[in-house]
């Protein structure tokens, strides 16, 4: 039997949703928790439900992740596992599109990625372990219409987590992508009669955990998740 082998982890772009339910599966099975946001004061709640230290972070300023993971490193003593959590949605026809809005989208969803891959891999080096998991969605995939900047971000995160896992994972780093195909239920409610469509984050949380509790000699890349309703 494979002993877990992680202690603490640090989930940015906490809100109310998927964070929220992984903050709170991964303190109910013994993890110290690291919530990071623009916003935490949204987060006392949470915070205090889950036992959890709050960070306030940009997650698209480079010194501002960098003083991040210094502040987690000190709060916390690191990291062991790192999960992604951050998007920027921005819709609209292309020919109407702000390109600040374009770049904030792209900055969001791929950019602040690099940036924090980038502090947790150098420290998971260090310890010889560790996690790093990004969530992706429908967008991942493929682009739709109205919708180019999110595809755009969401297309370059999943292509750093595969450049990332294949050159970390000899490293006994495991780094994973989640396809989340489809609309998350709000807050910790699950889907109601007739709500099919909605995908209950507890669920997704357990998938999310079900990875780390994997052998490194079996380490799954990515998962996508979906509701049946769901086309693909």
């Amino acid at each position: 039997m494979t002993t877990f082998p992680y202690k603490t982890a640090l989930i940015v772009g906490a809100g109310s949703g998927l964070s929220a339910a992984l903050a709170r599966l991964f303190s109910a099975k013994g993890l110290q928790i690291g919530l990071a946001a623009r916003n935490v004061d949204k987060l006392a709640g949470l915070a205090a439900q889950t036992n959890a230290k709050l960070f306030k972070a940009d997650a698209t300023d480079p010194d501002a992740v960098a003083t991040l993971f210094a502040s987690v490193d000190q709060e916390l003593g690191g990291a062991d596992v790192v999960i992604y959590n951050v998007a920027g949605r921005v819709r609209g026809s292309l020919t109407d599109l702000d390109p600040k809005d374009v770049a904030f989208a792209l900055n969001a969803g791929a950019f602040g990625g690099f940036l924090v891959a980038q502090q947790a891999i150098r420290r998971m080096r260090a310890k010889g372990q560790g996690a790093l998991f990004f969530t992706g969605a429908t967008a991942s995939i493929k682009g739709n219409a109205q919708s180019a900047p999110f595809a755009m971000g969401k297309f370059a995160l999943r292509a750093l987590a595969q450049s990332a896992a294949r050159e970390y994972s000899p490293h006994n780093i495991h780094v994973a992508h989640f396809i989340i195909d489809g609309a998350i239920c709000p807050g910790n409610v699950p889907p109601g009669p007739g709500r099919e469509d909605m995908i209950d984050p507890d669920a997704i949380a357990q998938t999310y955990f079900d990875f780390l509790a994997q052998p490194r000699g079996a380490w799954s890349f990515e998962a996508d998740l979906r509701t049946f309703v769901e086309k693909f």
